[in-house]
């Protein structure tokens, strides 16, 4: 691959990346669309596409926190670096990235199977009852009542990276057919 063709295709998949952490936004205006984001397809997205694999971590961990801040802002009007529980959720973010980095052949399913995975990680680890305080007794049954209290938020975030999922990937794939500055040299080998 020619330095040309990895600094243009960086680039784009870092403006896809931006433009769709931007979309985080709407749920602070709308409540109800709450983990309704791109934040799990993103992380996805920049695994399966970005090269070498470090650059996937790299952006898709820092638009994410640099997006925390300012969506703590507007509901605080504090700006807050780091909050209870934001290490475990961009340790969260990272796996996804590493879930991503494992669609070896972008199709629907994958990246459905890619979605349910990263819901599922965030679930498990997001709603560990010792994360937040005492809102949970610190034991198995704490740990089955925050899972179950944290269903309605996963429905929402399910639908997100599905949707922002086929969004992301279905458009980069569309878009690697029409230019081909866009595919790595193995696909414009094959």
């Amino acid at each position: 691959m020619s330095a040309k063709t990895i600094n243009i295709r960086t680039i784009v998949l870092i403006l896809i990346v931006l433009a769709a952490t931007a979309m985080r936004l709407v749920s602070f205006k709308y409540p109800f669309l709450s983990n309704f984001t791109p934040v799990g397809a993103i992380a996805l997205f920049g695994g399966a596409y970005f090269n070498p694999k470090w650059k996937a971590y790299v952006i898709v961990l820092l638009s994410l926190f640099l997006s925390d801040i300012l969506i703590n802002y507007l509901y605080t009007s504090k700006w807050v670096l780091l909050y209870s529980g934001s290490l475990w959720l961009y340790l969260c973010f990272a796996i996804m990235v590493f879930v991503g980095s494992l669609i070896k052949k972008v199709n629907v399913l994958n990246v459905f199977l890619a979605s349910f995975a990263s819901v599922a990680i965030h679930w498990l680890i997001m709603d560990l009852p010792w994360l937040y305080g005492t809102l949970y007794p610190h034991t198995l049954a704490g740990y089955g009542t925050s899972l179950i209290a944290a269903l309605p938020f996963e429905k929402n975030m399910i639908l997100g990276d599905i949707i922002f999922g086929a969004i992301l990937f279905g458009g980069f794939e569309l878009a690697k057919t029409k230019y081909t500055i866009l595919r790595t040299n193995k696909e414009l080998a094959v």
